[in-house]
């Protein structure tokens, strides 16, 4: 049993407002569910993607508006790569001055066409030329951490698989079955990164199903990792680790999907509570800080 290919990357925010017309407006994903952190549930949680939010295309954020900016070290994803569609990084050029984002010149890497930016909390996205039908979606992350080896050596066995692809002095790059990169920085000075907005707060890979997901947790709890319990994202169902070299990582289940409490049509309009906050909604509701949702990309084809 392997472990698939990326399923969402969720980091930290600040201002709700201006992640959430960051995202749709910018970069024109789309809002396609609003929630809670479960954990936290005065603190939305909002999953921008593919119309139809399908794992690979997700970036997930929990906006705290009173966040301080989080401090890049090691354990940390430093940058999530999106792919856009092969020849549009003139446009995606020309909207990023439109929308005045703090960018730098494109360049090349591993003979791609791509340009590194930031979002309005300073979280690093490269957009990176490749195989993308409609809009942005997951490419890969970049893992700083202090020693290559073994996170390496984690991700190149079973049950993750990846294959190594580049090697230099301090950077290695592996990809994934269905083509994503995972680059690794080596940082062996840096103390660890302190989490804030700006952040990644972790990386999350596919599992088919729960069947699938207890195999890998099993698998990983053979190598001698820490692994949470499942638990139960509504939409996905998680289990949580850390790597060797600190980074959080969930494997999350393809399944049952964002389909499941909003028709397709409607994703993102309305705020979802799972089935054990619902009789809070009204103090949840009270806490929540007030966004304008109606630019929020609910339409199907944004």
């Amino acid at each position: 049993m392997k472990v698939g290919g990326l399923h969402h990357i969720t980091a930290m925010a600040s201002s709700p407002q201006r992640n959430l017309e960051f995202y749709t407006e910018v970069l024109g994903l789309r809002l396609v569910k609003r929630t809670v952190n479960f954990d936290d549930p005065g603190t939305y949680h909002f999953y921008f993607g593919d119309p139809t939010g399908r794992p690979g295309s997700l970036l997930t954020f929990f906006p705290w508006p009173l966040a301080r900016r989080g401090a890049m070290g090691s354990g940390e994803t430093t940058t999530v790569t999106l792919a856009v569609a092969q020849g549009s990084l003139g446009g995606w050029l020309d909207r990023l001055d439109r929308h005045q984002v703090e960018r730098e010149a494109p360049r090349q890497r591993f003979g791609r066409e791509g340009v590194r930016l930031r979002d309005p909390d300073g979280l690093i996205l490269e957009l990176v030329e490749g195989v993308a039908e409609r809009g942005p979606h997951l490419a890969g992350v970049t893992l700083q951490v202090r020693d290559l080896d073994p996170t390496s050596e984690m991700l190149a066995s079973a049950p993750f698989d990846l294959s190594l692809i580049e090697e230099g002095k301090d950077r290695r790059r592996f990809e994934s079955a269905t083509g994503e990169a995972i680059d690794l920085v080596a940082v062996p000075l840096v103390e660890r990164g302190r989490l804030g907005a700006g952040s990644v707060h972790h990386v999350a890979w596919r599992a088919a199903d729960a069947a699938a997901q207890l195999a890998l947790r099993s698998a990983l709890l053979g190598r001698g990792l820490s692994v949470t319990p499942v638990q139960d994202r509504r939409y996905f169902e998680s289990i949580y680790f850390r790597e060797p070299g600190g980074v959080l990582f969930e494997i999350a289940t393809d399944g049952p999907g964002f389909h499941r409490d909003e028709a397709r049509a409607d994703l993102g309009r309305a705020l979802k509570l799972p089935p054990w906050l619902e009789s809070e909604r009204r103090r949840i509701e009270e806490m929540l800080p007030e966004v304008d949702f109606a630019e929020g990309g609910a339409s199907e084809d944004s």
